[in-house]
């Protein structure tokens, strides 16, 4: 009998055609997950291409080296993307022809109780992609001084209540400290009204996961890493699910693609800065209506891709 499906890759052929252009190319799935992405590269390369899967959660690594075992051109690591770089080296694939994010959670995470992610579900304040981290849902929640509680809200979670929620949050944990996400947003829906919570409950669970996992930072050095680990003409594909995730994707391929950096007020070049990418896809590409019908989870996915056009350079 066959497995249930860990994740619905999102955008799966858009994302492949994108990224695989050479069949016997070097490519890193940075975020695995279930391996649907990883299963479509691999049916794209041919038998001297190689295929590196990257995925810091254990339970995708294990449900990927389950579904990928037919596969003999692949690599399964599980490691932060962040670090992808390090298992390149280790593993003397450098330089690599393409990388594939598809960035965000996946509904195994939000489909399981017991890891936390969703507020529609009771489980622990856990929200860790990985359980050797340190720094949990809960603690943010029952430790974190009104202040920060709101700056997170705020920024990661773009929440207009987030002066209030952080505020009922301070009150509630001096009775009794949260330990579940029941507890959590039984609090919320106490100070944001019927017609907003379910809305304002994603953005703090949102916000809460980013902060637990460091997701804006880790997106920031790894698509750094993964350009210096890009071969001339390789593409990366990036595809975002939150506006944050969006603009960090979107500014990092314009800044690359920049080949002046000069203040426009300066009569010439002085900065000697050249264009390292192309932008493959000028606007963000969508799922298709019957995509998001087949998939309700993909109706905010937004898929960007580069292409890099300047020689691998070796590695910092």
């Amino acid at each position: 009998m066959e497995k249930p499906l860990y994740h619905i890759p999102v955008l799966l052929t858009a994302s492949i055609d994108y990224l695989v252009e050479k069949p016997d190319g070097i490519y890193v799935d940075c975020t695995t997950g279930g391996g649907g992405h990883s299963a479509e590269i691999l049916n794209r390369i041919n038998k001297n291409g190689m295929l590196v899967c990257l995925d810091a959660d254990p339970e995708a690594v294990q449900f990927a080296r389950h579904r990928l075992e037919s596969y003999p051109n692949k690599i399964i690591r599980q490691i932060f993307y962040d670090q992808l770089d390090a298992v390149l080296v280790e593993e003397n694939l450098l330089p690599a022809n393409g990388f594939l994010f598809d960035l965000g959670i996946s509904s195994h995470h939000v489909d399981t109780d017991e890891r936390g992610f969703s507020f529609q579900k009771d489980g622990p304040l856990d929200m860790r992609f990985h359980t050797s981290q340190r720094l949990t849902a809960a603690d943010v929640v029952n430790e974190y001084p009104r202040e920060r509680l709101e700056q997170i809200f705020r920024e990661y979670g773009e929440e207009r209540f987030s002066g209030r929620i952080a505020r009922v949050i301070v009150e509630a944990r001096h009775s009794e400290p949260f330990r579940s996400t029941a507890q959590l947003t039984a609090v919320i829906a106490k100070m944001v009204s019927g017609k907003f919570l379910n809305k304002s409950l994603a953005r703090i669970f949102q916000a809460i996961r980013i902060e637990v996992n460091d997701e804006l930072n880790r997106l920031r050095s790894a698509l750094e890493k993964a350009f210096e680990c890009l071969d001339e003409n390789g593409n990366m594909v990036v595809i975002a699910y939150h506006s944050l995730e969006a603009k960090i994707v979107k500014d990092f391929f314009r800044e690359k693609e920049r080949d002046c950096i000069c203040p426009p007020e300066f009569p010439q070049c002085v900065c000697s800065k050249v264009s390292e990418m192309k932008v493959i896809t000028r606007k963000a590409i969508q799922p298709s209506p019957a995509e998001i019908e087949m998939n309700p989870r993909a109706r905010s996915a937004r898929l960007r891709a580069a292409m890099k056009i300047v020689p691998y350079q070796g590695i910092r």
